[in-house]
């Protein structure tokens, strides 16, 4: 339903496309590649998401923002994408737990979003031609003066957006999953706490949260600290994090990473993590049509499939892996792409989907465990 009050919006994409709708959020123009997430919940958490710094999220669900925001559903600070799209805004939320609306929220940080559209339509046209850039504006309504500027922004590939979204200064985090939201009873106590530093390219809170949940000190650095920084903390583990852009531009955190594997250190990655142990370990990655972004993508191998939460527009290329040491643990079902490696003698792992869920399932929560296991057996 179209609020009374709603102002023109357009959207273009890189190809001339357009599509016209009404304005929820913050007014004004706003450019980035646009993908698709096909979750029925958890939009709060996309939207606040350091994995999706530069994009323009579209929601394949109809219906956005009817339980609200609240700030404990947040996965950082503030929303980190460049714009969102919806086929209906809900402007007065029910939820117990709801503080604001989405469209207040949005506004509030200055984030433009676009409604009243036709979302299968856009959807299937990402699909057969690929994710891509494209502008939100209430201010710019015709086409070929936004496509302008959309055709000046630089690709998603070899962008480094890292920056953008790690920590500026090193922080100890303490705060496990609160105990009306813990799932897993069966977790055992650390008489002595395990010291995960977690490198910073974007990380989730809820990472952080499953880390605390399974008894480990996090100490999150910024995703450029010098290798011989991070082993100053005296890790039993390191932790590499999910994160926007290309991996294959994040060349500090690969040269970091590759310095980091002769400490025999466990290390365990997610997400842009995966991809970047992956490059330190050799392999190439390469971008994806559109992506995976989505609470139900089946990843596993030898018959055992785990329902996992995904949020990536890169993977590993297979037939870069050179290293008879490295073997794929996991492949995404629906594609047959790279979704987890490990090594072989080496205590090294990961995988490109979200084992920490928030939103999604919880089959893989069992990594955190994998990786506490690792450490112990690392300490002797």
């Amino acid at each position: 339903m179209i609020s009374s009050d709603a102002k023109p919006a357009l959207l273009v994409l890189a190809d001339g496309t357009a599509y016209r709708g009404w304005s929820f959020g913050a007014t004004g123009t706003t450019i980035g590649e646009v993908v698709f997430n096909t979750g029925m919940t958890g939009y709060q958490e996309v939207l606040t998401d350091p994995s999706y710094c530069g994009q323009i999220v579209l929601f394949t669900y109809p219906e956005l923002g009817n339980t609200g925001v609240n700030p404990e559903d947040e996965e950082s600070n503030h929303p980190q994408v460049r714009g969102a799209i919806a086929r209906n805004i809900t402007h007065r939320p029910s939820n117990w737990r709801s503080t604001k609306s989405l469209p207040d929220y949005l506004k509030q940080h200055n984030i433009p979003g676009i409604y009243g559209i036709d979302t299968r339509a856009l959807t299937r046209k990402i699909r057969v031609s690929g994710a891509m850039n494209g502008g939100i504006s209430t201010e710019i309504l015709d086409e070929g003066e936004l496509l302008e500027q959309i055709s000046a922004a630089p690709s998603m590939k070899g962008l480094n957006l890292v920056s953008e979204v790690t920590t500026s200064s090193v922080y100890e985090w303490s705060d496990p999953t609160t105990s009306i939201w813990e799932f897993n009873s069966n977790i055992k106590s650390n008489p002595e706490p395990f010291t995960v530093v977690a490198i910073d390219f974007g990380v989730k809170r809820n990472i952080l949260r499953r880390l605390a949940s399974y008894g480990c000190r996090v100490i999150v650095v910024p995703a450029n600290t010098p290798p011989e920084e991070i082993l100053k903390h005296k890790p039993d583990g390191i932790f590499l994090s999910n994160g926007p852009g290309d991996p294959s531009a994040v060349t500090e955190g690969i040269a970091t990473t590759k310095a980091l594997l002769s400490s025999q250190k466990p290390v365990f990655g997610i997400c842009m993590g995966h991809q970047i142990l992956g490059r330190a370990l050799g392999a190439e990655t390469f971008k994806l049509k559109f992506g995976h972004r989505g609470l139900n993508q089946p990843a596993g191998l030898e018959q055992r499939v785990e329902i996992t939460s995904q949020n990536h527009s890169f993977a590993i290329d297979p037939d870069s892996l050179l290293d008879a040491e490295v073997e794929i643990t996991h492949l995404n079902l629906n594609d047959r792409t790279v979704a987890g490696l490990r090594h072989k003698s080496l205590p090294l792992f990961s995988v490109q989907y979200h084992p920490e869920a928030s939103p999604g399932p919880h089959d893989a929560d069992y990594l955190f465990e994998q990786f506490v296991q690792a450490m112990v057996e690392a300490r002797g």
